[in-house]
C-alpha cells in the first residue's frame, strides 16, 4: 500500500514550519474524542522522505521545482523562512528510530543552518525510547516534542482509550527533560463531562504540576461527528459542561 500524505496538522507555534511526513495517522488511533480513530498508521519510505528534502534543497537554492513532488510541497516552500521543520504526522516518534535518525541527519546535511525540528509524540513512543536515544535526536536538531496529555484522571484516561497512565506520562515528561528536548503539552477541558468535571479537573492540575513541561496549553473538547465520545452524547450517556463551567 503507498504512502498517503496526510492533511497538515500542527501546533499554532509550528505555523512557519515547514512540514515534513514521516508517518500519517497515529500509532494510538483508539482515542474516543479524535479523529485520527478513522485512520491506520501509515510509514513513510525513508528514500521518499530523502527525495522530498532533496526538493526542499534544490527549491531553496535555485527555486527549481523536482520532478513527481506533490504541488503542497512547493506551497509550504514559497513561504517557509529555511528555519525550521515540523515532522508529521500524529506522532513521528513512532517513525523506526534507525531510519529516524538517518532521516534527520539527512535534512540537517542539507539544511544545515536549521534551528530546530519538532514532532508530535505519544507518552507511549517516548517510554519506548531510552534517554540516550532522545538526546542523540536532540543533537539531530529535535528540539521540541509536543504531547497530548488530554487528562490526568486515570478514570478518563481509560474512557477515552488513551491507552496510557497517569503515573506512564509523567514518566515520559521526565525521559524527555532529562534528554534537554522542550516538552509541549496540551490537555482537553470538558474531557471528564459533567459528572467527571471536579476530578479530572484536578487530577490534570496535579499531572501537570508533576510533569513540570517547558509550555503547556488547554484546549476545549470538540465533538466530531462518529467517534465514540459524539455517539455518546448523541446518545445522552455523555454531559458536556457549559463554556463558562470549563473556565471555573
Amino acid at each position: 500500500m503507498s504512502f498517503v500524505r496526510p492533511d497538515i496538522i500542527r501546533p499554532p507555534s509550528e505555523h512557519a514550519s515547514y512540514y515534513l511526513p514521516l508517518t500519517s495517522g497515529c500509532s494510538n488511533n483508539s482515542c474516543a474524542f479524535c479523529a485520527f480513530s478513522f485512520t491506520t498508521l501509515g510509514i513513510r519510505d525513508l528514500d521518499d522522505v530523502k527525495r522530498e528534502i532533496d526538493a526542499m534543497s534544490l527549491y531553496a537554492k535555485s527555486r527549481m521545482w523536482m520532478a513527481g513532488q506533490p504541488d503542497i510541497v512547493y506551497a509550504i516552500l514559497r513561504q517557509w523562512d529555511g528555519k525550521r521543520v515540523f515532522l508529521q504526522d500524529g506522532d513521528a516518534l513512532v517513525y523506526p528510530y534507525p531510519r529516524l535518525m538517518e532521516a534527520l541527519q539527512y535534512l540537517n546535511g542539507k539544511f544545515p543552518a536549521l534551528e530546530r525540528i519538532a514532532s508530535y509524540a505519544t507518552p507511549q513512543d517516548v517510554l519506548r525510547r531510552s534517554v540516550q536515544e532522545l538526546r542523540d535526536l536532540k543533537k539531530q536538531k529535535l528540539g521540541i516534542l509536543y504531547m497530548g496529555v488530554e487528562s490526568g484522571d486515570d478514570d478518563v484516561l481509560k474512557k477515552i482509550r488513551k491507552n496510557v497512565s497517569h503515573d506512564q506520562m509523567v514518566e515520559a515528561a521526565k525521559k524527555v527533560k532529562a534528554s534537554g528536548i522542550l516538552l509541549s503539552v496540551t490537555v482537553i477541558l470538558g474531557l471528564g463531562g459533567v459528572a467527571g468535571s471536579e476530578k479530572h479537573a484536578l487530577e490534570t492540575a496535579r499531572i501537570l504540576t508533576e510533569m513540570d513541561p517547558d509550555y503547556a496549553g488547554a484546549l476545549t473538547l470538540t465533538l466530531i461527528p462518529e467517534t465514540e465520545i459524539y455517539k455518546e452524547w448523541e446518545s445522552g450517556r455523555f454531559e458536556m459542561i457549559t463554556p463558562f463551567d470549563s473556565l471555573r
